[in-house]
């Protein structure tokens, strides 16, 4: 009889809800037009369902339609974001900008790019909350500042970023603002309707297949980001993002974001109402959890067992549940975790955090006290 494996994985990829596996069936085997085709039905059906979703997506962050730009995911949004700006940066003389060392490494990377091109990073290391302060991201800001980015929700710790409010700070400075929202879209909606600048939006991380994403780019005004193409060939999404437009792909997004929109409300409270669970039964054992629990989002834990490697308890729990011990972009490595190290949490439980990441409706027959059971006999004894 097959083992069944709880997956308490979503922060790392979503399951594809069924109802969006067959929007995007349909649009790859039945209405498989090409956007970009003028000349015929299928190509203008195309264009006029990508037109609708785009149109859609704007809303749920109080965007306009045409300032959305498809992607394959958050990663092509942070480099469009933050390697489209580098021309603006150098020919104004504004080489200077603000990130936090707890970003996802598709942040990091580009940034650490930019430094190779002249350009002067202040990552910021946020203390054991996890929480970057709005005061601290101020207190960095010089005239030559030309952006800053900030995550919206931690990947690893589920610790939610204070984007709202520094947006309102930073529209009134010229520096512009990206947020990294792969985590927190469809969860937090309001906060990523202030007025930021720049917003990376992945789709596997609310349903949608893997592959298809959008960056946010709001006007300030009539003046947009000054942001230049790093790729090139055919045009599209106003030639920042050129190539075929992957119209299942977008549908995908577009339902989910439907679908996830409408159940918001009851997923935040059993998502809450499954951490409790998990917290109560996990009492059993001896733990800390990292990142500041007051400013979490439901479904996102991350926990250090007193006294367990990390790498040793995912082996025996594997039979349990799908667990993790960070970003799924870097979990082969088994370096402490670069967003625990720049909480500034000791090497051992910066090397040993565990990521617990839930959907309700996935969850629902999950029972934790096998897992904190497990983790209790694990446990070595406290004389």
């Amino acid at each position: 009889m097959a083992v069944v494996v709880t997956y308490l994985d979503v922060a790392a990829t979503t399951q594809v809800d069924p109802r969006v596996a067959d929007v995007v069936l349909h649009w790859m085997t039945e209405d498989f037009g090409n956007a970009g085709s003028r000349t015929h039905e299928y190509g203008t059906r195309a264009k006029k369902a990508v037109q609708e979703a785009r149109t859609f997506l704007a809303g749920t962050v109080g965007a306009k339609t045409e300032e959305i730009v498809f992607t394959s995911g958050a990663t092509e949004s942070n480099n469009i974001a933050l390697l489209g700006m580098e021309p603006y940066g150098a020919k104004h003389q504004r080489r200077h900008i603000i990130a936090s060392a707890i970003e996802h490494k598709a942040v990091i990377e580009p940034l650490v790019h930019l430094q190779s091109k002249g350009f002067e990073v202040d990552f910021l290391e946020p203390g054991p909350s996890g929480r970057i302060t709005t005061e601290a991201v101020l207190e960095k800001l010089r005239p030559d500042t030309l952006l800053v980015s900030l995550m919206h929700v931690n990947n690893e710790t589920g610790v939610i970023q204070p984007v709202a409010e520094l947006a309102e700070k930073l529209r009134e400075t010229p520096t512009y603002f990206h947020v990294d929202a792969a985590q927190g879209y469809g969860k937090l909606p309001e906060d990523l309707k202030a007025p930021i600048d720049l917003i990376s939006i992945s789709g596997h991380k609310i349903g949608a297949p893997k592959g298809v994403g959008a960056l946010v780019t709001r006007r300030r005004g009539w003046d947009k980001a000054p942001l230049e193409p790093i790729m090139f060939g055919g045009g599209q999404e106003r030639k920042l993002r050129p190539g075929t437009l992957a119209v299942p792909l977008i549908m995908g997004l577009y339902e989910a974001a439907k679908i996830f929109q409408e159940a918001r409300g009851n997923w935040e409270r059993e998502a809450r109402a499954m951490r409790e669970r998990i917290l109560a039964a996990l009492g059993k054992t001896r733990f800390q959890i990292n990142g500041d629990p007051e400013h979490s989002v439901p479904h996102i834990l991350n926990v250090t067992f007193d006294g367990l490697n990390a790498e040793a308890l995912i082996v025996r729990l594997k039979e349990q549940v799908a667990v993790a011990t960070g970003s799924a972009c870097t979990s082969a490595s088994y370096t402490p975790s670069h967003v625990l190290t720049a909480m500034g949490l000791p090497t051992e439980t910066a090397t040993n955090g565990l990521r617990f990441s839930w959907f309700p409706n996935q969850v629902a027959d999950f029972d934790p006290e096998g897992l904190a059971e497990t983790v209790a006999r694990m446990q070595p004894t406290v004389s």
